[in-house]
C-alpha cells in the first residue's frame, strides 16, 4: 500500500512539473486526481453520472484551454470544475422556468394538477362522426330544400337575397329551411 501512495505521490508531483508547459501538464493532473475530483463533484451535484459529466467537460475545456503555466492546477481543475456546475444548475432553473411559464400558458391549474380544457379523444371522434352523418343528411335534402338551405346556412345568404336568387318568394324560402331542418334533425336523431 505505501508504494501506491508513492506512486500517487510522484504522479502529482511529476504533473505539476509537467504544468509549467500548459495544458498538457493540466491533463495529467486531471488524470491522477479523477477519483478524488468524482468523489468532490460527486457530493457537489449529488450524482455520480452529473459528476462524470463535470469531469468530462472540464477535460474538454483543458484541452481546448490555451492557459499559461498554472501555480496550482488541482485548485484550477476544482475552480473550472464548479464553473461547470454553475453554469449546470444555472442553465436548470432557466429551462425549469421557461417550462412553467409555458405551462401557466398552455395548461389549466386545478387543485394542483395540470388538466386540460381541450375534449376528450372521445369527444372528438363522436364529434367528427356527427359531421359526417350531418354531411350526408344535407347531401340527402329533397332539391329545393337542399338548394335553399345551402345558399342560407352555408353560404351566409339572406332569405331575401336566397328568394331573389332563386326567383321565389321569401315565405316559400322559410318553408324549404322549415323542411330542411326537420329532415336534418331527424335524420341526426336516428
Amino acid at each position: 500500500m505505501p508504494l501506491m501512495a508513492d506512486a500517487m505521490h510522484q504522479a502529482r508531483r511529476s504533473a505539476v512539473e509537467d504544468d509549467q508547459q500548459g495544458a498538457g501538464g493540466l491533463t495529467a493532473v486531471l488524470t491522477a486526481n479523477r477519483p478524488q475530483l468524482l468523489r468532490f463533484f460527486t457530493s457537489r451535484t449529488g450524482s455520480p453520472a452529473e459528476a462524470e459529466d463535470v469531469v468530462q467537460e472540464i477535460w474538454l475545456h483543458v484541452a481546448r484551454a490555451d492557459t499559461g503555466p498554472v501555480a496550482s492546477p488541482l485548485a484550477f481543475l476544482h475552480r473550472v470544475g464548479m464553473n461547470i456546475v454553475l453554469d449546470r444548475v444555472r442553465e436548470r432553473h432557466r429551462r425549469a422556468k421557461r417550462e412553467q411559464g409555458w405551462s401557466d400558458v398552455a395548461i389549466d391549474q386545478r387543485g394542483g394538477e395540470a388538466t386540460d380544457d381541450g375534449p376528450s379523444p372521445e369527444a372528438i371522434v363522436d364529434g367528427r362522426q356527427q359531421a359526417k352523418r350531418l354531411a350526408a343528411a344535407i347531401t340527402a335534402l329533397p332539391p329545393g330544400a337542399g338548394r335553399v338551405f345551402r345558399r342560407h346556412k352555408l353560404d351566409g345568404l339572406s332569405h331575401s337575397q336566397v328568394a331573389a336568387e332563386l326567383g321565389i318568394t321569401r315565405s316559400a324560402v322559410e318553408k324549404h329551411i322549415a323542411v330542411a331542418l326537420r329532415h336534418l334533425r331527424e335524420a341526426m336523431q336516428r
